[in-house]
């Protein structure tokens, strides 16, 4: 090609070629931008010319800067007169959040929760005034709905618990512990009586949130019984309401108001779980998947039933799912559990599972008391290993109690196998449990020693959970820095046999100081070598195969996380 552009500039004729291409070039007024081309890149529109053609005229430059000439600004319409632009809403903190809901639902119960015209656009009479002043994040765009919500925060201040605005903003997601001596009115349910109120609560519901609120009842286990059995109570005194005037001139089979399972569904179950979950004490993952439970069989049920055979059928499923997926369930897994104690064994555990306490025992019945030892570790505020020591050395088994700071002492030197207690599987094998459970599994994980956790099958969770801060529950701060444990309220008593105050009594004061009280944190898949499940010793990774197996109805959804 570099031969064929020197012949034809002299005016050769160009000799024959074999590229294509070679005498349509000859024959045109085409010449190359270069000198010589390379066949490799085809000749196409952008590296040829015309001969003829002349170069394409250069942009305008633009005028200069001497000559005055100013580019033309596109003028900005002003607004309509009779436009009104809202003042921008200032911001409000956390704690002042808090408050004015508290505001407005106190407002709301005091002038007759029953006139819902009033919250939103002022219609009823009587609840204007108070409306107004508790809506001014939603006003009507007047400079005062700043000044509202301020006046509303200031003057709920008061009844918001003094905790709040002492939390981590890491953790402020997370709902408040709710200390039921600063809500007394709400615990004991004085308020609930009141007229036009939401929910009138079976007494049995009153007094198990209180024991959730304090608690007096602890344990995924523990939770879950004492929630059916209060739920079997309510269902054997419910009562059908009268049905109105407008379902008795319906047509026969009635509509939902006559429907036994929506009345129940909607009337007495799902209130009370949310009265326990709101006011009291987050759910479990045990307690929700009890509550589904319930809920289904309540759906199953024959539309034609009566009241009493209704209350027949729900109170016996309610036995039949504790006896079968708890009690035997737990038997189950402490016949897997003791397969894999041998003699000379030093098992270690935190805290106190029920589950590995029965586990234990059985174990100390089946092969003897002194065939193995057992190491108990515990740590603050609820000291909850105590009464597990108790309970063992009772049992003829030989014991030793340490705290969680002593850990590395014993696991590095004695320890053959760590057994402990869950409240809850995530579906990729993490485990769920009280704070400090992962610290044990890490330090066994280093020193090569096996981690079995017992756990039940219907407290997996169909959720993925990677850490410990998205998910997760609030303790009472007054317990971390208290000088007494928290579980029992045995108090620290010096030589003269007076209390021991605690350094931090006045925390609440102190504007640099905040608390933390986490209750469970999560422990890898990886530092878990075994599952103990009724179902058998499973490893880790096989938890969302179990999930999958036990409900395949919930294929679709078992990796989709709700809280």
């Amino acid at each position: 090609i570099s031969h064929f552009s020197s012949k034809t500039r002299g005016g050769e004729d160009p000799p024959t070629h074999p590229h294509p291409l070679y005498h349509i070039y000859a024959r045109s007024n085409l010449r190359p931008v270069a000198s010589s081309f390379d066949l490799r890149f085809p000749l196409t529109q952008h590296n040829i010319t015309m001969a003829d053609e002349a170069p394409p005229a250069a942009a305008p430059a633009p005028a200069a800067a001497g000559t005055g000439a100013k580019p033309e600004k596109k003028e900005k319409k002003a607004p309509p007169k009779d436009l009104v632009i809202p003042p921008k809403k200032p911001k409000l903190s956390k704690a002042e959040r808090r408050a004015l809901q508290e505001a407005q639902r106190a407002a709301k119960a005091a002038g007759g929760g029953g006139k819902k015209g009033g919250g939103g656009g002022g219609a009823g009479k009587g609840g204007k005034k108070k409306v107004d002043v508790h809506k001014g994040e939603a006003g009507s765009g007047g400079a005062g709905g700043g000044s509202s919500r301020k006046a509303a925060a200031a003057a709920a201040a008061p009844a918001v618990d003094p905790s709040m605005d002492k939390s981590l903003p890491s953790f402020s997601h997370l709902q408040q512990y709710r200390d039921p001596k600063h809500f007394e009115e709400e615990f004991s349910g004085i308020s609930l009586g009141a007229s036009n109120s939401v929910q009138n609560f079976h007494p049995a519901v009153l007094s198990l949130g209180m024991q959730y609120a304090s608690g007096t009842i602890r344990g995924g286990n523990a939770r879950a019984k004492a929630m059916l059995r209060t739920f079997q109570q309510v269902i054997r005194d419910y009562e059908p309401p009268a049905p109105s005037s407008s379902s008795s001139s319906s047509s026969r089979g009635g509509g939902k108001e006559d429907d036994v399972r929506h009345d129940l569904d909607h009337r007495i179950i799902k209130p009370a779980f949310q009265y326990w979950t709101t006011k009291c004490r987050p759910h479990s993952v045990s307690m929700g998947n009890a509550f589904t439970f319930l809920k289904l069989a309540v759906a199953s049920l024959d539309r034609d039933m009566s009241v009493e055979e209704v209350k027949e059928i729900l109170v016996d499923t309610i036995d039949a799912y504790i006896h079968e997926r708890i009690d035997i369930a737990d038997e189950a897994i402490c016949k897997h559990g003791s397969s894999k104690i041998v003699d000379g064994d030093v098992i270690l555990t935190y805290g106190c599972s029920s589950v590995v306490e029965v586990l234990l025992t059985d174990a100390a019945q089946e092969k003897g008391a002194d065939t193995f030892r057992v190491i108990v570790v515990d740590s603050r505020p609820l000291l909850e290993g105590r009464a597990l020591v108790a309970r063992l050395a009772d049992a003829g088994i030989e014991c030793t109690y340490i705290l969680l700071n002593a850990l590395s002492y014993v696991m590095m030197r004695e320890v053959t196998k760590v057994f402990l207690g869950a409240a809850a599987l995530m579906s990729d094998g993490s485990v769920l449990s009280r704070v400090g459970t992962a610290c044990v599994a890490l330090m066994a994980r280093s020193n090569n020693i096996p981690v079995l956790v017992c756990c039940e099958t219907y407290k997996i969770s169909n959720r993925v959970q990677l850490e410990s801060i998205t998910v997760n529950e609030l303790g009472n701060p007054d317990d971390v820095i208290s000088a007494r444990c928290a579980m029992n309220g045995a108090a620290s008593t010096a030589a003269d046999g007076k209390q021991i105050d605690s350094v931090l009594g006045n925390w609440r004061d102190m504007p640099n100081l905040k608390v933390l009280s986490l209750l469970y944190d999560l422990t890898p898949s990886e530092f878990v070598s075994g599952i103990v499940t009724e179902m058998g010793i499973l490893p880790a990774t096989s938890v969302a195969v179990l999930l999958r197996e036990m409900n395949p109805q919930d294929t679709n959804t078992a990796f989709m996380g709700s809280m």
